[in-house]
């Protein structure tokens, strides 16, 4: 009886000899690396801001809908899970734009050697965290001045 396991093992040269070929290493074989957890960062940023731009139509319609709906909606933003939800949009977006950018400089051809990959990478998490950063500080400061 044939292991129908084998089918993902087993397969056969153009004469019809059979040729056993390795499997794939499994993800636990492989380490992270920078350039493999930016692009999954990039991929998950993406959905993040499609999330989080609901909320934003949220906060539009109501405030379209009058004060009450509005005023309901700003309640739900400012505690502090709605402002924890909001850092993490504006986190995702910074990161989104840069990685952006990033590969806007590799779609041109540059940037592909090792080296540059990984100070692309660098650049690009330290400028999300700058950006991110000065986003809050001056949004706090307006709104907490108001």
């Amino acid at each position: 009886m044939k292991d129908v396991r084998d089918a993902q093992y087993v397969a056969h040269r153009s004469d019809g000899t059979i040729v056993r070929r390795p499997m794939s290493p499994h993800l636990q074989v492989y380490r992270p690396q920078l350039t493999s957890v930016l692009s999954i960062l990039n991929r998950a940023s993406g959905v993040a801001i499609s999330a989080g731009t609901l909320l934003l139509v949220w906060w539009l319609v109501a405030a379209a809908s009058g004060p009450k709906p509005f005023r309901t909606v700003q309640h739900v933003i400012a505690n502090p899970i709605g402002l924890l939800v909001l850092f993490g949009w504006t986190l995702a977006l910074a990161y989104h734009f840069f990685a952006g950018i990033r590969h806007l400089v590799w779609d041109s051809g540059h940037g592909f050697s090792l080296p540059a990959t990984h100070r692309s990478g660098w650049l690009t998490v330290a400028a999300t965290m700058v950006a991110t950063l000065l986003v809050w500080a001056i949004g706090l400061s307006l709104w907490l001045g108001a």
